[in-house]
Order: C-alpha cells, then sequence, then structure tokens
C-alpha cells in the first residue's frame, strides 16, 4: 500500500510468540521486541544501554506457525514490516497511543548466533495471492535449447522475456 512506513527493527523477544487462530482458520503469531540502544561512554570507557523501545508485532499464516516453531523468549531477531499506529482509551478513559508493526519478514540474527534452515513443503513460505507452482523456482534450470519449461516458465509458452508485454524481472516468489 502506498505511504506505509516499513521499518526494520533489530531487538530481542520478550516473551515466547502466542499462536492463536481466527474463526477462519488463519494462523496469526503475535510477539514483543524490545530494541536497546547501546552508547560507548568515552568517560567511563564502558558501554550504557539507552531506553528500550517495545513494540508488539504481528505476523500471520504459514509465518506465524513458524515463528511460533522456531523462536522464543531472548532471540534476538531482525523484524520487517509495516508500522501501525493505534489509539484507544484506556479504563480509567485515558488516550493511549501505540505502535506495532504488522510483520512482513522475521528472522534470527545470526551476529551471535547460528540457525539451521528447514524448507516448507510447496507454497509454505509464499506471501497471500502469490502462486507457484514448482517447490523452488531457482532450482530448474532453462533449457539450452530454448524451450520452455513447463512449470518454471508458464506452462509451456513462449518465455517472459520473449514475449515482451507483461514481462517482470521480479523474482517468482
Amino acid at each position: 500500500m502506498s505511504g506505509e512506513t516499513v521499518i526494520t527493527v533489530v531487538g530481542n523477544l520478550v516473551d515466547d510468540p502466542e499462536l492463536r487462530f481466527t474463526q477462519s482458520g488463519v494462523a496469526v503469531a503475535k510477539f514483543r521486541i524490545a530494541s536497546t540502544p547501546r552508547v560507548f561512554d568515552k568517560q567511563t570507557n564502558e558501554w550504557k544501554d539507552g531506553d528500550s523501545l517495545f513494540l508488539t508485532c504481528s505476523v500471520w499464516r504459514k509465518a506465524a506457525e513458524n515463528v511460533a516453531e522456531s523462536l522464543a523468549r531472548g532471540t534476538r531477531v531482525i523484524v520487517q514490516g509495516r508500522l501501525k499506529q493505534r489509539s484507544y482509551e484506556d479504563k480509567e478513559q485515558v488516550k493511549r497511543t501505540v505502535y506495532e508493526i504488522d510483520v512482513d519478514e522475521v528472522g534470527p540474527t545470526l551476529a551471535r548466533a547460528t540457525a539451521k534452515v528447514t524448507k516448507n513443503p510447496s507454497g509454505g513460505g509464499q506471501r497471500a495471492g502469490v502462486s507457484n507452482e514448482t517447490d523452488d523456482p531457482w532450482t530448474t534450470s532453462k533449457p539450452a535449447n530454448g524451450q520452455t519449461h513447463a512449470s518454471g516458465w508458464g506452462g509451456g509458452q513462449q518465455q517472459p522475456a520473449a514475449q515482451g508485454a507483461n514481462y517482470s524481472d521480479e523474482p517468482p516468489f
């Protein structure tokens, strides 16, 4: 959507992700991260922590299930998504404003940890509305004779580059 604020935050999970399902069966995971800036104080010759920023994050569908299965409290993560502002009145009728992230991408940082990546079955990591007929489009190679691959290049039709119209150089995922 045009005009949305996309933000990337690095921080630690404050608690374990909470996985729930909507009435229609769509998975959603909520988790909170804390991002704390560190500044080196030359006078004391040590690092000092600044004020922590706490953000509630929501991730949907298969990614929600992956987050709930893969991440836990204390894990250092990188989160990218759309920053949202929401206002409400609390029990004492005081108006409050919170900032949240609708997560597009999330994963553990590898600066001080390792991770073992396990791919989901076909379609598991797809964004809503994007279809892909192959498990991994990058593992199929274009035939040397110029013919098209039935699943990787559009069901045996001419390759998009030769079609001219409707050609996109975006990756197929």
